[in-house]
């Protein structure tokens, strides 16, 4: 190879290597934009709830024109989506320490508790996750069943199958099935305290308490009624 064609190859590859920094760049920019349009949006979301996000007010307070949000997100629906995802993966943070725990009958309450102060916590969130468009949560679990929503709720099946392998429950439970009472408990107290802020009720702490001996050991107390005192 003589001196022209390797001054030639020389220039050949600091112009392949400038392109190549060009498309990366641009590609960053493209990827740190599309985080600030989420994080402007998710605190729009936080401070003034779901309904207040529009795509106009959206592009004004990230100071970009609204065209511009459309070529990262084709609409609001499609930002509030990954928000939902985003949402749901702070909750599975919030449950792993407590899915850490050993002893499934341990582990139980850490994993209704910590559900319950996630939702506390982050009251907006939780009301985009679970109480505001019922597609949001759908399309979470429909199309990704190895994202956080599906991920999350193993969670709280993985206790119960636990339980069911160390011989503590009787054959034939069905995990999945007492994963979604306590689903249901824990999301009921979230929602309840979440809407009905003026419910001179018990607090959220000790329901949570109360929820999960309920379902470990029944209705404290309970005695027999009158017809099956008859039967015996």
């Amino acid at each position: 190879m003589n001196a022209v064609h390797l001054l030639l190859g020389v220039q050949w590859v600091k112009a392949y290597t400038g392109s190549m920094g060009i498309a990366e760049r641009k590609e960053r920019q493209r990827a740190e934009l599309r985080e600030q349009i989420l994080r402007v949006a998710r605190d729009i979301v936080v401070k003034e709830g779901f309904p207040a996000l529009s795509m106009r007010k959206l592009a004004d307070a990230v100071e970009y024109a609204p065209a511009t949000l459309y070529l990262h997100f084709e609409n609001r629906e499609a930002i509030a989506k990954e928000l939902c995802v985003r949402g749901f993966q702070d909750l599975l943070a919030m449950l792993e320490p407590a899915a850490q725990v050993e002893d499934p009958l341990e582990r139980l309450p850490k994993l209704a508790e910590a559900y319950v102060r996630f939702g506390l916590e982050h009251p907006e969130t939780y009301r985009l996750i679970f109480m505001e468009d019922p597609k949001l949560s759908t399309a979470l679990f429909g199309d990704h069943p190895e994202g956080p929503g599906p991920r999350s709720f193993g969670v709280l099946v993985q206790v119960f199958a636990d339980l069911l392998a160390a011989g503590r429950l009787e054959e034939g439970t069905k995990p999945n099935q007492l994963a979604e009472v306590l689903w249901a408990g824990v999301h009921g107290i979230v929602s309840l305290r979440l809407t009905c802020t003026g419910f001179p009720g018990t607090p959220a702490e000790e329901l949570t308490q109360v929820l999960v001996t309920t379902l470990v050991k029944g209705l404290p107390g309970l005695k027999a009624g009158r017809a099956q005192k008859k039967a015996r």
